[in-house]
């Protein structure tokens, strides 16, 4: 059916579409840079959706119980933008759209968390945003059944591109979704068959709906264009028939109505250019200029985005009635559960009277196994690396279709997979999540690791068998690289304990955190208890002196995590010597930069040799070694300075040259 027949054929709903399709145009061209072609491709599909199906009151963005829309293939930034403006988010006026891709502009080039009501997540980046939409779809299941129906029940609606499928991580998900059943998901497929490069049959030929078949979904198939058989097909999807998330295949045309573009990668990723909007303009019957919805048009989409009111206002009802309404607000609130704070502060107690030798992977095991009986919220999970992460505790229960009340995941070998659900499980509201895997697969993981920093995501990554410490497994294993990418990443918390109590003040910092992201990077070893005090957070501090110099330090020792014993062995040699030495235990580069410059200063104070231990490589140490009242001529670094190596762990150590031994080398030659 050719475009004059569809204007005919429906109407009321061409011209809802033309307006999503006229917005994306214009300005993509008004900012001579975008991607036109895949919202005028899409309007249809999310017409009838927004329309028919989509449970939201624009009135009130962050409803709780509403259905969640995830735009995957965000370099079509404009169709959600476009929705944002015609069904009436306060946030998304006309100006915004006027300024699509201008700085201080909500409208950035990619949908963003946090700027604009109304997106979920962060997109852009193809294959994340479905991903994360199967951490919603797992929230949503969580909540439901530690709260009941009546205060959540909605779906994950996503639009994905064929981009977004071809990415490695989109198979990482959709395999744990069907495992999972998550029978509220929903992905439309923009099925238009155009990547930048051209058609997509340069490049794969993957029979899609077999692929998600043999992945535990149910598939269907719609002309994209037309509303009749998208509400058919939305329909079937929407309606539960059984057990399986659902993959719709839209077959559209990208840039759809532009006459010499459409079909094809030039209507991709950049302006369609004035002669191609007038002659789009024409062939959709718009007669308006740029930027202008006539008021009928607009009307209708605002009483679109109003219809979700009742539904809403009866759900508040439910709440309000709801004997657990207390503790429904502060967990969808993401507040800080007020039993934290003692629970942590009476494990650092029995560890300060015990001082067991235990690695940090053992005493993060420890502090989840009294916190997560107190605080409901927490989820946990890994990828298949359970009993090495030590990331089940026995009260949890395994998250599975038959049991949505269990508070662990087993993720299998899916890190990417695994991090971007935790985004999307924080995103949703009402749990806390924490999965985990080996330091060195944070490689695999990246992507989404990024995002949780980008979006400010609370979320914790339990890293584990961090260092050459781990052994055997050899250097494909043993992160040396890792700490300093992760310290690098903006708005990333990387925490390195050295012992049971420093953990435990790491898992206090992480599951406070309402905005960064915590990487805690575990031993596999076992360490001994250094820490001689329990009451204040230390940690919180970033670094702090662990064993004070016998007279005005000489030398001070810094270092992290299992690299910390090394330190203190090494001072008790330089005392023993005449030496007075300090040692200071760093786990949290980024906390310590945040202290005012007095702590730092009385931290590391001018005019000694100073030190740094740690297996890992030296970069992110040179801001300690050489600035903060440091000098070249009296610093040192003790660590690795290239990949490890298969063998025991002490052997590693001893051969690389990360011993107290060295350390007391270090320091008489910086001393002369």
């Amino acid at each position: 059916m050719d475009i004059a027949a569809r204007r005919k054929a429906d109407p009321a709903h061409w011209r809802l579409a033309t307006a999503i399709r006229a917005l994306s145009m214009d300005a993509v061209e008004a900012a001579q840079s975008g991607h036109p072609g895949m919202p005028m491709g899409m309007a249809d599909v999310a017409t009838v959706l927004f329309r028919n199906h989509l449970k939201f009151d624009a009135a009130a963005p962050n409803w709780f119980d509403r259905d969640r829309f995830v735009l995957s293939a965000g370099h079509g930034s404009m169709l959600i933008y476009s929705l944002l403006y015609l069904t009436g988010y306060e946030q998304m006026s006309l100006d915004q759209i006027r300024n699509f891709r201008q700085w201080g502009s909500i409208t950035a080039g990619h949908p963003e968390y946090g700027h604009a009501e109304g997106v979920e997540t962060t997109t852009g980046p193809l294959g994340q945003g479905i991903a994360t939409a199967v951490g919603f779809a797992i929230a949503e299941e969580a909540m439901r059944a530690q709260f009941g129906s009546d205060l959540c029940s909605h779906k994950t609606w996503v639009i994905a591109g064929d981009g977004c499928l071809m990415e490695g991580i989109s198979q990482e998900a959709i395999g744990l979704a069907g495992h999972q059943k998550l029978k509220n998901l929903i992905v439309l497929w923009d099925h238009n068959d155009i990547t930048i490069d051209g058609r997509v049959s340069l490049s794969d030929s993957t029979d899609q709906l077999k692929r998600f078949e043999a992945s535990g979904w149910r598939t269907l198939s719609c002309d994209g264009h037309d509303p009749a058989d998208i509400e058919r097909a939305l329909s079937d999807a929407a309606s539960g028939q059984d057990d399986r998330p659902v993959l719709v295949a839209c077959k559209t045309i990208i840039g759809y109505g532009a006459p010499k573009k459409q079909d094809s990668s030039a209507a991709h990723g950049s302006p369609l250019g004035a002669e191609e909007i007038a002659a789009a303009r024409a062939a959709y019957g718009w007669e308006h200029g740029p930027f202008v919805i006539p008021e009928d048009i607009l009307a209708d989409w605002r009483a679109i985005g109003s219809r979700g009111r009742e539904a809403r206002e009866a759900w508040a009802a439910r709440v309000d009635a709801a004997e657990n309404r207390d503790e429904f607000a502060r967990r969808i609130s993401g507040g800080v559960s007020d039993r934290l704070a003692p629970t942590i502060a009476a494990l650092k107690q029995q560890a300060l009277a015990s001082k067991p030798k235990v690695a940090t992977r053992k005493a993060s095991e420890m502090v989840l196994e009294v916190v997560n009986p107190e605080l409901p919220e927490t989820i946990g999970g890994s990828a298949d690396l359970t009993g090495s992460n030590n990331t089940r505790t026995k009260d949890l229960g395994a998250f599975t279709p038959e049991n949505r009340r269990g508070r662990y995941i087993y993720y299998g070998i899916r890190e990417h997979g695994m991090a971007a659900a935790m985004n999307g499980i924080w995103l949703h509201g009402g749990l806390r999540p924490y999965g985990g895997t080996f330091m060195c697969f944070t490689d695999y993981a990246r992507g989404a690791m990024r995002l949780s920093a980008l979006m400010g995501l609370p979320v914790t990554y339990v890293m584990t068998h961090d260092s050459i410490g781990l052994g055997e497994d050899g250097p494909t294993h043993q992160p040396v690289e890792h700490l300093a990418i992760c310290r690098a990443t903006p708005n990333t918390l990387t925490l390195r304990p050295c012992d049971l109590i420093e953990t435990a003040e790491a898992w206090e910092i992480a599951l406070s955190s309402d905005s960064t992201p915590t990487v805690m990077a575990l031993s596999r070893q076992n360490l001994p208890t250094l820490r001689e005090q329990a009451g204040e957070n230390l940690t919180a501090r970033g670094a702090y002196v662990l064993r004070e110099a016998s007279a005005a330090p000489r030398v001070i020792l810094m270092a992290s995590g299992s690299e910390v014993e090394i330190a203190v062995a090494a001072r008790e040699t330089l005392e023993a010597e005449g030496v007075p030495t300090r040692v200071v235990s760093v786990p949290s580069m980024e906390l310590f930069r945040d202290q005012d410059a007095e702590y730092r200063r009385q931290v590391l104070p001018a005019g000694t040799v100073r030190i740094a231990i740690e297996a890992a490589v030296r970069q992110p140490w040179d801001w300690l070694l050489l600035g903060e009242r440091g000098r070249e001529e009296a610093s040192g670094f003790i660590g690795m300075t290239g990949f490890g190596a298969s063998a025991p762990a002490p052997t590693l150590y001893k051969e690389f040259g990360i011993t107290a031994e060295a350390a007391v080398a270090e320091a008489r030659r910086l001393l002369g």
